[in-house]
């Protein structure tokens, strides 16, 4: 799957400083002119899963999306612009991902967008962000094909879309990190695999299998579902007579969860696992039986990061109602690499916004570092985060505690 890739196992604890600020959108051509005085008003537009059964993660990253632009309004982060959010609900499905691009890339306003949460929903937006040349940067999407092209598999990468980046790591990190804990570190020698069809399940299982096979484990069975199946007796039967060590899922969590408790129900003594879409404290709610379950979810948690601290101490001073989730911190690193990039160019600009403003948003971010939220935050060639640090979780005593966590380098 991968050409000569390498787990580096890691202990140590990011302990960078980390002083937080925020992100900011901005207009797409132009931009105000503030030579009178006044601020000018740069959007980001934020799209996710704002209701429907991916709510608990979209509420997580608009929030964390406007915790970094009240941030950055309170500190001044960039002279003479205001940052403003404006979020829209994609309910997880592509058609509406594509009309919620549509609109935010005809605001002249918005300078890019943070989002979305699922891999097939920005399939349907990137063509519409490269073609209004405003950045898209996503802190949950992990399909290798949106940044690297179709032929990765073969090492043959090409960066498909010049205004896509992304704050998370790639299913080619995390499934090989599955099947190397997998085999490693659970001991399974086999597994049941299950993925729900859609672009980041099957990615993810199709990795987790290379590196699973590679290791000497064996694969027992391949099944497909519909992300909208709650009922899988008839699948968990055949896992039963199968007999596997461990059952892996390629989906997320609103599947996951009944699926887990009916593998119990059904006698089947074996954990599920799976990957970030897994890893959500709502699937421990969904739940009774999910004690011992498995997931992978991209980055080191963020309670154990220095570079953290402050973001979690504000999170929890906003009020918010809603956990910031898997993605809170990428989520506010993407956010904050907006804010970076409007900073530069209107810096370059002798501190206006240029006419080109959404051209040169799309520039400074390619060459945009900083120490976030979840450490060094930084793009390669192909628009992917340069921190590909994976973590392992267990379900224990009701609440996700981590066990593992390595780097992978290709």
């Amino acid at each position: 799957m991968r050409h000569r890739s390498l787990l580096i196992l890691t202990t140590a604890l990011t302990t960078g400083a980390l002083t937080l600020s925020a992100c900011g959108s901005r207009d797409d051509k132009g931009g105000g002119d503030n030579s009178d005085g006044k601020n000018t008003t740069v959007v980001i537009g934020v799209d996710a899963p704002l209701t429907g059964d991916l709510s608990a993660l979209g509420q997580g990253i608009k929030n964390s999306a406007e915790l970094a632009v009240n941030t950055a309004n309170k500190a001044k982060e960039v002279p003479g612009v205001t940052f403003a959010l404006k979020p829209l609900d994609d309910q997880a499905q592509p058609t509406s991902g594509q009309q919620n691009a549509t609109k935010l890339a005809g605001d002249k306003q918005v300078l890019g967008i943070v989002g979305p949460l699922n891999s097939s929903v920005a399939q349907s937006m990137q063509q519409v962000a490269q073609s209004n040349n405003v950045a898209l940067i996503s802190p949950a999407n992990t399909t290798p094909d949106l940044t690297q092209g179709k032929d990765w598999k073969q090492n043959n990468r090409k960066r498909q879309f010049t205004t896509y980046f992304r704050t998370s790591t790639t299913d080619e990190v995390q499934g090989a990190f599955g099947g190397q804990y997998a085999y490693e570190k659970i001991k399974a020698k086999t597994v049941y695999i299950i993925d729900d069809q859609k672009t980041y399940g099957v990615g993810l299982a199709a990795a987790f299998a290379a590196k699973f096979t590679s290791l000497g484990g064996k694969v027992l069975g391949n099944e497909h579902v519909n992300p909208d199946d709650r009922d899988f007796k008839a699948i968990v039967s055949k896992a039963k007579t199968a007999n596997p060590d461990l059952v892996f899922y390629g989906g997320e969590y609103p599947a996951a969860a009944p699926l887990s408790q009916q593998i119990k129900d059904g006698g089947l003594k074996a954990p599920l696992m799976g990957g970030d879409g897994m890893y959500s404290a709502d699937y421990i709610n969904l739940n009774k039986k999910s004690a011992g379950d498995y997931a992978t979810s991209v980055g080191k948690p963020v309670e154990e990061l220095g570079s953290a601290k402050k973001f979690i101490t504000d999170y929890k001073a906003a009020g918010y109602k809603d956990r910031y989730e898997a993605y809170g911190g990428s989520t506010y690193d993407a956010a904050w690499a907006l804010v970076q990039a409007v900073k530069k160019v209107v810096a370059d600009n002798n501190g206006k916004l240029p006419d080109n403003a959404r051209a040169k948003v799309v520039e400074a971010l390619n060459k945009v570092s900083f120490n976030g939220v979840t450490g060094t935050v930084g793009f390669d060639q192909y628009g992917d985060t340069t921190n590909t640090m994976i973590t392992a979780y267990q379900v224990d005593s009701n609440t996700w505690k981590s066990r593992h966590s390595a780097e992978y380098k290709r």
